[in-house]
C-alpha cells in the first residue's frame, strides 16, 4: 500500500468517525509523547492543540507560530501513533486563499487528514473575526488542494463567535452555512457549551458538530444526547500538564519536598510507552 492509499484510507476512516450522538471524544495533543498517551488511552484519533503545540515550540498561540515548524511538529506526530491525525492550523498559515491550500499541502505531506481552521482575526485594527465570503474563500482554497491530492482531508470550519463574543446561534448558523457550501465537512463552535445552544446549533447545522468542553461543561453523554458528533478539549490538558509543572516546581524550590511528584506516570510504562512506537 502506497503512502498515499494510506493517507486515504486513514482520511475515510477519520471522517467516518464523526458521529451525531455518539461523537469522537479528543483529548487534544501538543507533542509525541502527549500524542502516543492519548492514543494509548484509546482515542480513536489524535488532534492536536495549536496553543499546546505552539507552547511547546517556545511560541504564543493565535497565528504566531510559522507553518513550517506548527507542521514538523504534526508531521512528528502523525510519524509515532497508527490512528489518524487532526492538524489545528489556526488560521491556515497564510495571508490568502492561495497560502491556506499551500498549507493544506502541506497538512497531507506532514501525514494528517484532519484540519481546523478558524475564522478569528488576530491582527491589531482587525475585526474579532474574518468576513464570512473571506473565510469562505480560505475554506474552499484549502478543499480544492486536498481534492487536488485525492486524499479526502476532514476540514472543520471553526467558528468563533461565541468564544469571541461576536455573535450568537443565528450569525454561527449563517457564517456554517457558507462555510459548508465552500467546502467544511464539520462545524466547531468552540465557547458554545449552554445545552439549549449546543442543541440548537445541532439542529441547525447540516454537518457534524463539534463542541470545545472542559470543566463547567456537560459531560460527554450530555452532549451526545443532543446530537454532538465530536467534542474536543483544546489547550485543556496540556494547561493542566503545566500547572502540574509549576506546582511540582513551585514545592521543590519553596518547602524541598516532593508531594506534588507522588502519582506521575511510573518511568518504566512511559519508557516502554515509547519504546513502542513507530521509528521517527
Amino acid at each position: 500500500m502506497t503512502n498515499h492509499d494510506t493517507l486515504r484510507d486513514r482520511a475515510l476512516a477519520f471522517r467516518a468517525l464523526h458521529i451525531p450522538g455518539t461523537p469522537l471524544v479528543l483529548p487534544n495533543a501538543w507533542d509525541v509523547t502527549s500524542a502516543r498517551i492519548v492514543e494509548d488511552a484509546g482515542a480513536a484519533a489524535v488532534a492536536t492543540t495549536s496553543a499546546g503545540l505552539s507552547w511547546a515550540l517556545g511560541s504564543a498561540d493565535g497565528d504566531r507560530l510559522d507553518r513550517d515548524r506548527a507542521l514538523a511538529a504534526v508531521a512528528r506526530i502523525a510519524e509515532v501513533v497508527e490512528v489518524p491525525v487532526s492538524a489545528d492550523v489556526e488560521t491556515g498559515y497564510g495571508k490568502d486563499p492561495a497560502a491556506v491550500g499551500d498549507t493544506m499541502r502541506a497538512v497531507i505531506e506532514a501525514g494528517a487528514v484532519g484540519v481546523n481552521i478558524e475564522d478569528a482575526l488576530y491582527e491589531a485594527g482587525t475585526g474579532p473575526l474574518r468576513p464570512v465570503a473571506e473565510q469562505a474563500e480560505r475554506i474552499s482554497a484549502a478543499r480544492e488542494a486536498a481534492d487536488a491530492a485525492g486524499v479526502p482531508v476532514f476540514v472543520n470550519a471553526r467558528i468563533d463567535t461565541f468564544l469571541r463574543g461576536a455573535g450568537g446561534v443565528d450569525l454561527t448558523l449563517e457564517r456554517a452555512a457558507a462555510f459548508l457550501a465552500a467546502g467544511a465537512d464539520g462545524i466547531f463552535v468552540p465557547g458554545a457549551v449552554d445545552p439549549k445552544t449546543v442543541e440548537l446549533l445541532a439542529e441547525g447545522i447540516d454537518a457534524p458538530l463539534n463542541v470545545m468542553a472542559g470543566p463547567g461543561a456537560p459531560p460527554v453523554a450530555e452532549l451526545a444526547s443532543l446530537g454532538v458528533a465530536r467534542v474536543s478539549v483544546g489547550s485543556a490538558v496540556a494547561q493542566a500538564v503545566h500547572a502540574g509543572t509549576r506546582l511540582a516546581a513551585q514545592e521543590l524550590l519553596g518547602a524541598g519536598t516532593y508531594d506534588t511528584l507522588a502519582g506521575g506516570l511510573e518511568f518504566g510504562e512511559l519508557n516502554q510507552l515509547m519504546a513502542g512506537r513507530r521509528n521517527i
